[in-house]
């Protein structure tokens, strides 16, 4: 388990992280979610002891990450993949931090086959992709067989099948009863593998809950009605509480009323349905949603769309 109580970080007058507290326990895939500059990577390093907190503390599995005698059997971390000797092998990489912790080189041969490394395994780290130094990273993380696995943006650079063996690497971890926390940009590989999210605005902790709870109170009820006589049903359905945007010329989508309500009046109105669905919501509009003020990086140009002719 992971624990951080009141934990900041100032560099001069900037406070980078402000006074965050949350656990991270075992058992389920946690998701650490923010815009650039929220305070998630600093987090991450205070909690492998790269760097100090101004303020506060936080612990792994009960001590603070230098106070662990063999830190690598406790956490095991993916934070820069490009930390690595370019002039080494990845087997001898893995074989130098494991000697650190007196691990044999079976364990190595095992976490260079549990990342699919095999092929590349006797080759310079120089000359890997983005994706296979991510691959090196996870395996020198998951060297120790820690209880708990830190992961920064782990599919940054992975192919498809790369991000399919994350997401069921750190699920299966998780099922065995390790605590499991990794940060991503992309919201719809989290949405699939997380089972809770913490979200940083601006070094601060927004949020902190399980992440179907989180989706459901960031969505607006949406019901998405096809009908030919769309315009009448949209005038119909107009008020205070109630806003009705068109999709196309006989589609409407409808908020602040229920499926059930907009069946029943277009029915007392004789209106024919031709279709009529509620639309989910998603991590990704959730979290828009929560963070839109929180956000320290902003453009304000507009999208150009590149026209072919």
């Amino acid at each position: 388990m992971i624990e951080a109580q009141v934990l900041t970080k100032r560099y001069g007058a900037k406070t980078a992280v402000d006074q965050a507290s949350f656990m991270v326990r075992p058992g389920k895939v946690t998701g650490l979610l923010g815009p650039n500059g929220a305070g998630k990577s600093t987090t991450m390093r205070m909690i492998v002891g790269l760097d100090r907190p101004s303020a506060g503390s936080v612990t792994v599995n009960g001590l603070a990450y230098a106070q662990h005698g063999a830190p690598l059997h406790q956490v095991g971390a993916l934070l820069e993949a490009k930390g690595v000797h370019t002039g080494r092998s990845a087997y001898n990489h893995l074989l130098s931090l494991a000697a650190t912790h007196g691990i044999g080189a079976s364990r190595v041969r095992e976490v260079i086959q549990i990342a699919g490394l095999e092929s590349v395994a006797r080759k310079r780290v120089g000359g890997f992709s983005l994706g296979m130094g991510q691959r090196l990273g996870i395996a020198a993380a998951l060297l120790g067989d820690p209880q708990t696995l830190i992961l920064d943006e782990p599919v940054n650079g992975l192919d498809p099948e790369g991000v399919i063996w994350v997401r069921t690497l750190v699920r299966h971890l998780a099922s065995e009863g390790r605590t499991v926390l990794l940060s991503s940009h992309l919201m719809s590989e989290m949405a699939l593998t997380a089972d809770h999210i913490i979200v940083f605005g601006r070094g601060r902790v927004i949020a902190d809950t399980p992440i179907s709870e989180f989706v459901d109170q960031g969505r607006a009820a949406t019901v998405r009605v096809t009908s030919p006589r769309a315009d009448e049903l949209a005038r119909l359905l107009l008020s205070p509480d109630v806003q009705v945007t068109r999709v196309d010329e006989n589609t409407i989508d409808v908020t602040g009323v229920t499926a059930e309500s907009v069946g029943e009046l277009s029915a007392s109105a004789g209106i024919a349905l031709h279709g009529i669905t509620t639309v989910s919501g998603s991590l990704e509009e959730a979290y828009l949603k929560l963070t839109a003020e929180e956000v320290e990086y902003k453009s304000d140009a507009p999208i150009q769309q590149e026209v072919t002719r």
